[in-house]
């Protein structure tokens, strides 16, 4: 199965964020991955729904959104009626994680859940076939240009275990530092997903470094 590159809009350029959305639209990329930061969850504040909206009107592909943020059962309805495909919240943040899994998917959407880089994945094993996708975090959450973590390919091996012992059909995302030094690794781990944001649009050619994360196998 080819490898779904989603690139971070937090790392794309806010005062020409249409001519963006349209270059990740004329891409290979797959997703457009969206970062809601609440300053509260992590040390950072990103865009809320207005962007959302936004970007939405623009998108031609999946919207892929990951909120960084507390109470994020609180916002479900509202990021649903705004185009979310795929709605990811954070282990960290929720303490009734499985009635908000559900929560999601009676929107409408496909149910996500983000681990922080101290987070074992080992948590997950009890609701894993109620897990549409897990985004393993593979820098510390907040702040976009961070080094990647070593530790995550160990993550990703074990995450492989738990759906494989599970029958489950969970995909695995990575979120944090990737690059083409390090894709092919987490995809023979078994990574399925790849978000990646300043190398994607720091890069002079962003659709050209998109393809070239698209072929790595």
């Amino acid at each position: 199965m080819a490898t779904i590159i989603a690139p971070s809009l937090l790392a794309a350029d806010f005062g020409n964020l249409e001519r963006d959305c349209k270059m990740v639209n004329s891409s290979k990329a797959d997703w457009f991955h969206i970062d809601v930061m609440d300053g509260v969850f992590v040390p950072n504040i990103s865009f809320g729904m207005p962007v959302l909206k936004s970007i939405a009107i623009n998108a031609e592909k999946p919207l892929d959104v990951h909120l960084m943020i507390v109470q994020p059962e609180r916002y479900i309805e509202t990021f649903a009626a705004l185009g979310s495909d795929i709605l990811t919240v954070h282990y960290e943040a929720s303490p009734h994680l499985h009635r908000t899994l559900q929560l999601i998917k009676k929107n409408g959407m496909k149910a996500g859940v983000a681990l922080n880089p101290h987070t074992s994945v080992d948590f997950l094993e009890p609701i894993i076939y109620d897990i549409d996708l897990v985004c393993l975090m593979s820098v510390n959450p907040g702040f976009g240009g961070q080094s990647f973590i070593e530790s995550t390919y160990e993550k990703v091996i074990k995450l492989s275990t738990i759906i494989e012992k599970a029958g489950a059909s969970t995909q695995i995302e990575i979120d944090g530092g990737v690059t083409d030094q390090n894709a092919k690794k987490l995809v023979e781990s078994g990574a399925h997903v790849l978000v990646a944001g300043s190398f994607v649009f720091s890069s002079k050619n962003p659709k050209k470094t998109i393809l070239g994360l698209k072929n790595i196998h």
